[in-house]
């Protein structure tokens, strides 16, 4: 523990040019808590039109402005106060912001709670009548998607309940993060700390025994903690099941695809369609053992599929040169779009390197104001993280668009829609190093990459989609998830997955356990739908002319301002069809072609 200390910085010790500048937000502390102190005020201002809503177009059209208000005023103030304890969550100050930003937001939520049920009170025919009015275009899509939801709404009392949860209910998720980011010491290896942040690094590491040492002792970690982290998991499901059973919908599932207006079929179709095209994974993993010089099937392990494939190739990269790499890469969408976005990565809007206390991986936090941040763990010699930095670019790009081009209640996407706009930019640079390498070594290196990272989205993430669809199927069954349970279901999908070619270890069953996205339910599947739309929609831009980049560019600008499905049709892609994940597959079947043919 006193090595890693030394080694990680800690977050005062990060130069301010490689964090984000908050002042987008706020300039200062004390303009943060007035803020927060507008979050009351501004329920209480809401709370005069109790009652009122239906006596006149007017008089909902006044209180709309007053609850647009007050939604951008929580947006703002919740965004700054996660951005600081994403940047170190040991920070007792931090932390104390985001309590109080949680508990003020729910005293308002709550306060506000009869809103939506009396919005649903007032007559169909009333409502329609004045959301056709000019001075209603800025909410009329907004009150259309809360009209959908009139099915689903409580009486005022009970809505009041389900908002007065909304903290309780997110305290698994927020133990794991704690518990897995912060207290849970991984120790080191060979004098270098092993960590949620490294662990990928150690994985890819061409040391075997490295290797091995490193997943042995971290799922090591996560075996002595099983109990309770299969406790903070279960207490998610549960909560899932009891809000989805509480509001009226058949299952969990259907809560969490509903809002998105996304059929039941998408879901399963991606399952079925990728469970009837298991050849070119096993075929991959076959090739894998081939090339690490494994000599049968047991001697290809789960800590074996995460090193490159072609071996003693360094490409060192700064953060500096990646934004240059970027704005060639992603030249395909014009010069708007790579300036304003290596501007933003250049000024202000990342937060580059590891530092103690800091959230693992990478993720896009933008708001209707403000710089679209993005939070990294950059590593100047993993080639991957240069993919993390254009994947997040795109998220926050898609962002920027969206809040330019429509007003507040209707600019934020889907998360159906976003893994599509940060996928598209990782196959521009894909496709921009393939074509400008000229070592076949390092081809090789890019497509065994490309190869793996689909790989982790599109038939991982479909395991993982399968995962949360057993996990919330048993507790609605009136099975109880227990760590052994839990580790059963995961452990069949990783044999139906992987085990023909690979053999896990007793403790490989523990990786279910620690999925962060899990406690966001039914979210993974997003990523592997995402993929399969952006591999067709960076064919389209890259072989296509303007008419083909203004259709994606119509989707980045489209917001919150159509559903996902309809949304990705005005680009040219149907994912209510099996065609995108189908071709998704068969992008990554040529892969392992040409790997094969490489190495």
């Amino acid at each position: 523990m006193e090595n890693q200390k030394k080694t990680i910085p800690l977050r005062k010790d990060i130069p301010a040019s490689d964090k984000w500048d908050l002042t987008t937000l706020f300039k200062t502390d004390d303009d943060w808590e007035k803020a927060l102190l507008q979050i009351s005020s501004d329920a209480d201002e809401l709370e005069a039109y109790k009652g009122r809503l239906g006596e006149s177009a007017e008089t909902l059209l006044a209180a709309l402005k007053i609850f647009e208000k007050a939604q951008q005023n929580e947006e703002i103030t919740g965004n700054y106060a996660f951005l600081l304890t994403a940047g170190d969550a040991g920070d007792s100050i931090s932390q104390e912001k985001f309590g109080r930003y949680m508990m003020a937001a729910t005293e308002a939520g709550a306060k506000s709670s009869w809103f939506s049920p009396e919005l649903q009170s007032i007559p169909q025919e009333t409502i329609e009548k004045w959301i056709e009015r000019e001075d209603f275009k800025n909410y009329k899509i907004f009150l259309q998607k809360e009209l959908r939801n009139k099915p689903y709404i409580l009486s005022e009392k009970e809505e009041r309940l389900m908002v007065l949860h909304t903290e309780p209910n997110d305290t698994a998720h927020k133990a794991f993060s704690m518990l897995t980011n912060v207290d849970l010491d991984y120790g080191s290896i060979n004098g270098e700390p092993l960590t949620q942040t490294t662990w990928s690094t150690f994985m890819e590491n061409s040391d075997r025994n490295i290797r091995k040492d490193a997943y042995t002792q971290f799922y090591g970690t996560f075996d002595r903690h099983k109990n309770t982290l299969a406790a903070l998991y279960a207490g998610s499901v549960n909560v899932d099941v009891c809000n989805a059973r509480a509001r009226g919908f058949k299952s969990s599932i259907e809560m969490a695809l509903f809002p998105d207006k996304v059929p039941l079929s998408v879901y399963e179709n991606l399952v079925s369609t990728v469970r009837a095209n298991f050849k070119p994974l096993h075929r991959y993993y076959h090739l894998r053992r081939k090339i690490l010089k494994l000599d049968a099937p047991a001697d290809l392990r789960h800590y074996d599929v995460y090193v490159p494939l072609v071996a003693d190739v360094k490409k060192k990269t700064t953060f500096d040169e990646a934004i240059e790499i970027l704005h060639e890469a992603l030249s395909p969408l014009g010069t708007e779009y790579t300036d304003t976005l290596c501007t933003g990565l250049k000024s202000g809007w990342v937060d580059r390197y590891e530092n103690q206390g800091k959230r693992s991986g990478a993720f896009s936090s933008g708001a209707y104001t403000g710089y679209p941040y993005i939070l990294t763990n950059y590593k100047d010699d993993v080639l991957r993280d240069v993919f993390t930095l254009a994947h997040e670019g795109g998220h926050s790009m898609h962002s920027l668009y969206s809040a330019k081009s429509n007003p507040f209640l209707q600019y934020n996407y889907t998360i159906f829609e976003a893994e599509v706009a940060s996928t598209f930019n990782e196959e521009l640079l894909f496709r921009y190093y393939l074509k400008n390498e000229k070592d076949p070594k390092i081809k090789a290196y890019l497509l065994s990459t490309r190869a793996a990272d689909i790989l982790a989205t599109l038939y991982r993430q479909t395991m993982f989609a399968e995962y949360e669809k057993k996990t919330h199927e048993l507790v609605e069954s009136g099975t109880p998830l227990s760590v052994e349970v839990l580790r059963s279901e995961y452990r069949k999908l990783l044999v139906d997955y992987f085990e023909p070619e690979m053999v896990f270890e007793e403790t490989s069953d523990l990786e279910g356990l620690r999925i962060p996205h899990f406690y966001n339910a039914f979210y993974v599947y997003k990523y592997a739908t995402g993929i399969s739309a952006a591999l067709a929609l960076a064919e389209k831009v890259s072989s296509g002319g303007k008419s083909e980049k203004d259709d994606y560019f119509k989707f980045l600008c489209s917001g919150g301002s159509r559903y996902p499905i309809e949304s990705l049709k005005l680009a040219g892609v149907d994912m209510a069809s099996q065609t995108p994940v189908q071709a998704a597959i068969d992008v990554f079947a040529r892969l392992v072609d040409e790997l094969e043919a490489l190495v």
